[in-house]
């Protein structure tokens, strides 16, 4: 028997060492164990003992000194000790389905942008119903809050089916360790407030997110007002509220209305009645790729020079029957340029791009693999964001 904390303590036959880790000091006590010495000589397995330590104090140490007594257990306790043992719950062993992201952990603290009544905690609370929802001022605070455990995941628009992507998602992705483990897709109904008793044609001002105000481009120009862009829909719902703004509406969801106490002038006055927002699920580890269920993978790179090095990075899906659902390039920040010789004209000046592809397989596929070493052969960077479960539900 090794104890080692507080103190070390070393069990034998005859000899146990005490250690006063404040002093430094060791002190050694000889113990008589005679049932013990006489079994182990014999050959049997010693009984099992119980070891209870005293603290007494010496008036000739200027240490502690510890006394120990060993006694046996009586066989009655030991049956007794070894029937509870066995009643005792087993852990269940994780299974592949347990780090994907269809698990839902009770209590599961997820991160979106926006205040409560957000349309990011609407789609957190989609995927996890029963989530702990953390609001973040911006997106980079949320991947922030994932990676210093602050959060389990975080839940993050990245396009919407009729304003387009979400670039500063995109640009977080690259500059950030989390990965994709899953998406969702969010019906996003937007809604045009104002404090209660204020008419529509009394307003002077709408605030809400740029893609907000993007999505009900058509509404906005009928009303004449000014537009002014918010950090997110319901942070907008909040500050007419708070500062008892009469003049100013703002667009955010219902519940965004009924949390801060507005009256909905009008409901659902985007541009296009069928307007989804697909969000993404990130986490701080990967989720283990699997076959069997709808599958897509995120990738980004960046590609070398020369004639028709894009159209030859896409054909290693194309060869092999993968289907792309989503390409997307940004500048590079770091090296917006790249700088073409040409002798007749001085140089040419293009920017230089990272492509980001979604398609539809997983990287546990032979053929997925397969795709992206080929692709090595045309990049100059390659990282894969995330491979994880489609979200087909609307």
């Amino acid at each position: 028997m090794d104890l080692k904390a507080p103190g070390t303590c070393s069990c034998g036959a005859l000899r146990l060492r005490w250690r006063d880790l404040g002093r430094g000091k060791p002190v050694a006590l000889s113990v008589p164990v005679p049932a013990w010495r006489r079994e182990r000589a014999q050959g049997r397995r010693p009984k099992r003992f119980g070891l209870s330590v005293k603290l007494v104090k010496a008036e000739s140490l200027s240490l502690p000194r510890a006394s120990f007594s060993l006694t046996p257990t009586p066989p009655e306790e030991e049956s007794v000790r070894n029937q509870n043992l066995s009643l005792l719950p087993l852990p269940k062993p994780l299974s592949s389905t347990d780090l994907s992201v269809s698990g839902h952990k009770p209590n599961i603290r997820v991160a979106y942008q926006g205040c409560p009544g957000a349309f990011g905690e609407a789609a957190a609370r989609k995927v996890y119903p029963d989530c702990q929802a953390v609001p973040c001022e911006q997106f980079e605070v949320a991947f922030k809050a994932v990676q210093l455990w602050l959060a389990d995941k975080a839940v993050l628009p990245i396009e919407n089916s009729s304003f387009g992507s979400y670039h500063r998602t995109h640009d977080l992705l690259l500059s950030h360790s989390l990965h994709i483990v899953g998406e969702v897709q969010l019906a996003v109904d937007h809604c045009l407030m104002a404090l209660p008793g204020v008419k529509k044609k009394e307003l002077k001002r709408v605030l809400s997110h740029p893609q907000a105000l993007g999505q009900c481009e058509i509404a906005l120009s009928k009303l004449g007002v000014i537009r002014e862009s918010f950090d997110d829909t319901a942070g907008a719902a909040r500050l007419i509220a708070s500062k008892g703004l009469g003049d100013v509406g703002a667009i955010a969801s219902a519940q965004a209305a009924e949390i801060y106490g507005l009256h909905i002038l009008e409901d659902k006055i985007q541009d296009i009645s069928f307007n989804i927002t697909r969000f993404l699920i990130l986490a701080r580890e990967p989720i283990i790729p699997r076959i069997g269920c709808p599958f897509k993978t995120s990738i980004v790179f960046t590609l070398e020079d020369g004639s028709g090095v894009l159209y030859k990075a896409l054909a290693v899906f194309a060869l092999r029957n993968i289907n792309l659902t989503k390409i997307e390039s940004r500048p590079q920040r770091k090296r917006p340029l790249r700088f073409v010789d040409d002798t007749d004209h001085g140089t040419a000046k293009y920017f230089d791009y990272l492509f980001y592809i979604d398609f539809e397989a997983s990287m546990a596929e032979p053929r997925a693999q397969n795709a992206l070493s080929n692709l090595q052969e045309f990049v100059t960077f390659l990282r894969v964001l995330g491979s994880f479960p489609m979200d087909i539900t609307l």
